[in-house]
């Protein structure tokens, strides 16, 4: 199955969305965050409701579209596989139209399975926004994590993102690599050879030691070893792969002096970050979770409209 970016206001992942329309969508943004700061926010989506259907467990991802929904005065109805009919042997597909027959105004779906938006959104009358998919794509953290360097640089044109970690079952490092190479960043991914995907280097840089790239970096994203994807071993211990691949205090001390580190969470700590660095003056990881509320403000707003 070919997946695609959008299905006519759905977003199911930022590969082929033009650079005109991701400046938009993160200028209305934007145009939230200060809303949200000086009191003027509008409630655009008043009356309708947002289903948030979450078939993976999430924090961020769901806690800020509960928010922004809520924001732009939606109703939220939280869906959760647990407690639900999936454990009577409803159909994914059953699943969506259901709740979509309920009336409401867009689907933001999570799913283990990659192109499960896709399916979604294929299936229904109404928007689907996704909010990752097996490691396909996760554009809304895309979208977040360049509104977040956007906001520190002005323009990305000619910086230089390091994406370091377990590329290979990444969907942040898909949508992060479409985002900012279509906003003008050069983007080198850096991995263990077992955890980069066959065929990227077709698509960017990317290097197999953290040590080769670290110096030339405007940004360092760390991506999350995530080893509830894993069914063999990529690497020989967790200590190895922090030794070689981790983002150490000794090595951020080589970063550019302005240089900053990203994450989009949850941090294995002491493995790919260590936490005097993400806790330290370099880190935007915060900021990226903060970011995250008008970001998704302005994709349920372009979603609903």
């Amino acid at each position: 199955m070919t997946v695609v970016a959008s299905v006519g206001r759905s977003l199911l992942g930022l590969e082929g969305i033009s650079r005109p329309a991701l400046e938009h969508l993160l200028a209305r943004a934007a145009e939230w965050k200060r809303a949200m700061g000086d009191g003027t926010l509008k409630p655009v989506l008043g009356g309708r409701f947002v289903a948030n259907m979450f078939f993976e467990d999430s924090t961020r991802t769901r806690s800020s579209f509960e928010m922004a929904a809520k924001l732009l005065g939606a109703e939220v109805l939280n869906w959760t596989a647990r407690g639900s009919s999936t454990s009577k042997g409803e159909t994914f597909l059953d699943t969506v139209r259901n709740v979509s027959a309920l009336g409401v105004a867009a689907l933001v779906v999570r799913h283990t399975a990659s192109g499960c938006a896709q399916l979604a959104a294929q299936a229904v009358d109404v928007p689907v926004v996704n909010a990752g998919d097996g490691t396909h794509e996760h554009p809304s953290q895309g979208l977040l994590d360049a509104f977040t360097l956007l906001e520190r640089w002005g323009r990305l044109d000619g910086r230089t993102v390091v994406i370091c970690g377990d590329v290979l079952h990444s969907r942040v490092a898909r949508s992060n690599l479409h985002a900012l190479r279509t906003l003008g960043a050069r983007v080198v991914l850096c991995a263990p050879p077992t955890l980069m995907p066959a065929g990227f280097d077709a698509l960017c840089e990317t290097r197999h030691a953290l040590d080769e790239v670290l110096e030339d970096a405007d940004a360092v994203m760390l991506l999350r070893v995530q080893l509830e994807r894993m069914a063999e071993a990529f690497f020989p211990s967790a200590g190895e792969y922090a030794r070689r691949f981790g983002l150490t205090a000794a090595r951020a001390a080589r970063m550019k002096p302005d240089a900053v580190v990203m994450h989009p969470g949850p941090i294995n700590r002491g493995v790919e970050l260590a936490p005097e660095v993400a806790d330290g003056p370099r880190s935007l990881v915060l900021q990226q979770v903060a970011n995250g509320i008008p970001v998704r403000m302005a994709v349920l707003e372009r979603a609903c409209a």
